[in-house]
């Protein structure tokens, strides 16, 4: 089911209203209509996957309550080795093993050995990569003894399924959500209220901005051969904000559909395209995936201890694997790859640090230093999209190249709807909005707000009437 579809649009309200004045004065009847809405929703889209869903919730639940009955320490390890195996094997099944023949045929292949594919027809589930890690997070904590196992199954059956992050995050630590499932919900007003603020703020973010560039990307990278400069470079943009439209709306539809129902999620977006350097841009994008990374990964393999050797050692490791999380393709690793080259100068001069705080922080625009610091972060990012967006990696080359080798800088028409400059406007207006209110979680806070939120809404009422349906890139994931 899609957030920005008519049938979520009627799922929730029937949601809220059981879940508040149907079930709210018992807990366990709450966490257990939880639990039914989430399958109900994840099984609209395929009911077959759901069998999935509920093993990996019985094959962690299980694994936690014996390795909080365990003293040996070398069978909770085997039981934390029990665990990886299972859920990563789920997800290598059904998310690389096509990959993993075709890369195998086609080494082959160069080598002059001619091979036979023989793959199955598998279908990849939606979400499996974000529940996975999800689960992944439990039994982690579970053996570092940072969390009690769940003697709740409805409980923790609800964390791994709950339907607002269920499909792309974000991916929430078993610490910070499965403790919320514990305690009573009380409705509240302020919470509910920005709860609406954030869904308004991320239908706006996908259907106007993320949707409206969708066809632009399309066109322009199906007919790259025959783009001029100006194109290919509008291209890459359009890719940049529609992703980015793409995603952080889809996480702040989630965090705001969480809330309505009382329940408090991570934040996954600090307006990234802000950023100053590849390390800030890092602590912005996908700050649940990032986070995950570095406490599950990073850190036990040594982080930053060491030496600068064995730092960017873990750092290319750190990219390479989170490219390959992203889609069974070359050029998902190629772009984790480009990501850690863009890192490596900022981690050898120690400046990974550097940007804590919120850029032009008390001042209205930002210095030329900053400016040229966002700009250059920007480009680097748009140059990593191309290799994310491009169908193989020497598509990605030949994108690049004709970018600087092709003349011509005049706007080419692309039998769309809309002229390149009109959504270059929008995405003016999005970039100043975003701008000044870049301090805050979502733009309707402080004055006027409401008024905001009209606009908001008349914006999606007009300019989403023009935008092409599209379905959620990170669906894919």
């Amino acid at each position: 089911m899609l957030f920005n579809s008519i049938e979520f649009l009627l799922f929730l309200p029937v949601c809220f209203i059981i879940y508040w004045f149907v079930v709210q004065r018992n807990l366990k009847l709450q966490n257990a209509f939880i639990l039914l809405a989430s399958y109900f929703f994840y099984g609209w889209w395929d009911y077959r996957f759901l069998a999935l869903i509920a093993f990996s919730t019985v094959v962690d639940y299980s694994i936690a309550i014996v390795m909080g009955k365990t003293q040996s320490a070398n069978r909770k390890k085997l039981l934390l080795l029990t665990s990886l195996a299972i859920n990563l094997g789920l997800l290598g099944f059904f998310k690389y093993y096509g990959f993993f023949i075709d890369s195998w045929v086609d080494a082959f292949s160069a080598l002059g050995i001619e091979m036979h594919k023989s793959t199955l027809n598998i279908i990849l589930p939606v979400g499996i990569s974000f529940y996975t890690f999800q689960t992944l997070s439990y039994t982690i904590d579970v053996y570092r003894k940072k969390l009690e196992p769940s003697k709740n199954f409805i409980n923790f059956a609800a964390y791994v399924a709950f339907f607002p992050q269920l499909v792309a995050g974000p991916i929430e630590r078993a610490t910070n959500l499965l403790p919320q499932f514990s305690k009573k919900r009380v409705f509240k007003e302020e919470l509910a209220i920005s709860g609406i603020h954030l869904i308004i703020w991320g239908l706006f973010q996908k259907v106007v901005i993320a949707d409206s560039c969708a066809p632009y990307v399309n066109s322009i990278f199906d007919n790259y051969e025959n783009m001029n400069s100006l194109s290919l470079i509008l291209g890459a943009v359009y890719f940049a904000f529609q992703i980015y439209g793409d995603f952080a709306g889809y996480s702040n539809i989630a965090i705001g559909t969480a809330r309505l129902l009382g329940f408090d999620l991570m934040r996954n977006f600090n307006y990234p395209y802000f950023s100053r350097d590849m390390a800030e841009f890092w602590r912005r994008w996908h700050i649940s995936l990032s986070t995950w990374f570095r406490d599950y990964l990073y850190i036990p393999l040594g982080g930053s201890r060491g030496s600068k050797w064995l730092q960017l050692r873990n750092v290319m490791i750190i990219f390479l694997v989170s490219g390959f999380w992203h889609g069974a393709n070359w050029t998902f690793v190629f772009w984790g790859f480009l990501h850690a080259l863009f890192f490596v100068p900022v981690l050898l001069l120690n400046r990974n640090r550097n940007h804590l705080n919120q850029v032009s922080e008390n001042r209205i625009l930002p210095s030329l230093k900053e400016l040229a610091q966002m700009l250059v972060t920007f480009l680097l990012a748009c140059v990593a999209w191309v290799f994310f967006r491009a169908s193989t990696i020497r598509e990605a080359f030949d994108y690049l190249k004709r970018t600087f080798a092709t003349s011509g800088f005049d706007i080419q028409y692309l039998n769309i709807e809309r002229y390149s400059i009109e959504m270059l406007l929008i995405l003016f207006v999005f970039i100043t909005y975003e701008w000044f209110h870049r301090d805050k979680e979502h733009p309707f806070y402080g004055k006027w707000k409401w008024l905001k939120i009209a606009s908001i809404i008349l914006m999606l009422l007009t300019l989403g009437v023009y935008s092409n349906h599209q379905d959620f890139i990170y669906f894919q994931f």
